[in-house]
């Protein structure tokens, strides 16, 4: 019995905690358009820096991926205000997202397929 009643507090405890990590959002462009239009938003470019040159989204700030101080630099960015992140197809920005997870940001949302998708709806890219 007593087995059982540890096994209870032990599964209770973990779907506590998951439930306390809130899953990314993956939307598409036009509505992440919509969420970020008043400019006064976390929003991460996780491309290279020449991607972000020749065209990135209005008030995203650039900070490289594979860059050794990613961690760092997005460690920077209060981790209780949403986080808008976006790359170019959507696999970079998957990864980071992963690792803000593991860094302790709640609010993540994501551009379902980054600037690709972003151009092909017509929405223009800041030089």
């Amino acid at each position: 019995m007593k087995t059982l009643y540890s096994l209870l507090f032990v599964l209770i405890s973990f779907a506590s905690c998951q439930s306390q990590n809130k899953s990314p959002e993956l939307i598409a462009s036009d509505a992440f358009s919509k969420r970020i239009e008043s400019g006064n938003v976390q929003l991460v470019d996780v491309r290279t820096p020449k991607e972000y040159k020749q065209g990135h989204l209005k008030g995203a700030k650039n900070v490289h991926l594979y860059d050794q101080d990613f961690t760092d630099r997005i460690n920077k960015l209060d981790k209780t205000k949403p986080v808008y992140v976006y790359c170019k197809a959507g696999g970079r920005s998957a990864e980071a997202v992963e690792i803000m997870q593991a860094q302790g940001f709640k609010n993540i949302i994501e551009l379902k397929g980054g600037t690709d998708s972003w151009t092909e709806t017509g929405l223009p890219l800041e030089q």
